[in-house]
């Protein structure tokens, strides 16, 4: 027997989206609780019959045609609904799963909409269009699902009383609606690569669907940009990496101590023909500089080969284009293994704005690595617990007593 579980999560992730896509755009961007009502049941419809009739030749056909099917239940039901019924009913009898792409977009285009507060444009997306359950955006973020569920609840009022359509941006409005979706899939990514706390240093799932929206973008004609490709170059590189962040005792290796044959060498190749691409533009991003930061890692034979003063000089880009005491931080580290762990110290030392990192653990135990790279235990092991007394993962904070212990 197939495994009928791990089948309807594997539609639920790639096929939901699509289908609540497709459907609020035949009801109507204000009816998408009513769009995901009905592609609920619809999975819960194929847990029961797969599981005693088998599962049919086109299960992603199956369910939508089931949605569609419980959508006209509904539309019977709903009066709200009883002017449009012959257009909605003439619209879901000729929909099909097989191209919704354009619908997929412009639903990742409405959850992303400038009106939308950016802590809800990310719940948003990652439940409407990922298929994530409001707990599972709870667990990724460490919050509480009420404060979860409240921001989506939100989020589509404002939808609903502002009437933001589901369709693609014009010409004129892209550029700024695409930057917008960019920086939601850009913090998609870094929340799944980095989580903040918890018992998981990483949440792949979010990685995988921060990488597969960009796909998505990379693969439509009106968002085929130089930007969409030097994001997904970035998030394709610094996934490439994961296999090996974490090793066998599930404690952490850092860059230097990673056994490089782990690194999947076909996201590589794959982020590199992205950056590749992204070169084709005029206008160089933010993107484009921590893509290129992320290709010295990835293509370097091994961790004493990096090309650390290019680094630093790809840093200083970046901190033109965008300064962030966080972009300081890491170009620190690039000056220490330039130049010693000295002059690491005092680059952190000067960085501007340098008190909005106070509760970063990572200002803390990047000074106390280089304290303890300087000779100095004493003052690496006073690094090393402030940045113990701050919020991090599990497997952060066995690192970090790891290391105070080695400074005694």
């Amino acid at each position: 027997m197939p495994d009928v579980g791990g089948l309807v999560d594997h539609l639920f992730r790639h096929s939901a989206g699509q289908m609540v896509a497709t459907l609020t755009r035949i009801f109507g961007p204000e009816h998408l609780p009513l769009a995901e009502e009905v592609v609920q049941e619809a999975l819960i419809a194929a847990l029961g019959q797969w599981t005693y009739h088998g599962v049919p030749d086109n299960p992603g056909g199956w369910l939508f045609r089931v949605a569609r099917n419980k959508a006209l239940d509904h539309l019977r039901r709903e009066k709200l609904l009883e002017k449009k019924e012959p257009d909605i009913r003439g619209a879901l009898t000729h929909a099909a799963i097989d191209d919704s792409t354009d619908d997929t977009l412009a639903m990742m285009f409405m959850c992303c909409h400038p009106a939308i507060p950016e802590e809800s444009r990310i719940a948003l997306t990652l439940k409407t269009v990922g298929g994530f359950s409001t707990d599972e955006i709870a667990r990724a973020f460490l919050a509480q699902n009420t404060a979860i569920a409240q921001r989506i609840v939100r989020a589509k009022k404002l939808i609903r009383e502002t009437a933001i359509a589901l369709d693609m941006p014009s010409q004129t409005e892209m550029p700024r609606r695409l930057e917008s979706l960019l920086k939601v899939i850009y913090l998609m990514f870094n929340e799944g690569y980095a989580a903040h706390e918890g018992d998981a240093l990483v949440r792949s799932d979010l990685c995988d669907e921060a990488i597969r929206l960009a796909t998505l973008l990379v693969e439509h004609p009106a968002t085929d940009t130089p930007a969409v490709h030097a994001l997904l170059a970035l998030m394709l590189l610094q996934a490439a990496r994961l296999p090996a962040r974490i090793d066998s005792a599930g404690e952490i290796a850092l860059l230097e101590e990673q056994d490089r044959s782990c690194w999947n060498h076909a996201m590589v190749a794959r982020g590199m023909r992205h950056f590749e691409a992204s070169a084709s533009g005029d206008e160089i991003s933010t993107y484009h500089l921590e893509a290129a930061i992320a290709a010295c890692h990835a293509t370097s034979p091994s961790f004493d080969d990096t090309d650390w003063p290019r680094m630093v000089a790809l840093y200083d880009d970046l901190l033109d284009l965008n300064p962030s005491p966080v972009a300081a931080l890491n170009r620190a580290v690039a000056v220490a293994m330039s130049y010693g762990p000295q002059a690491g110290i005092e680059a952190i030392e000067a960085i501007g704005g340098r008190d909005s990192l106070r509760n970063y653990p990572l200002l803390y135990a990047t000074l106390g690595e280089l304290w303890l790279r300087s000779g100095d235990r004493a003052r690496a092991a006073a690094e090393f617990s402030r940045a113990l007394e701050l919020p991090s993962s599990m497997p952060e904070k066995r690192f970090l007593l790891r290391k105070l212990e080695s400074c005694r």
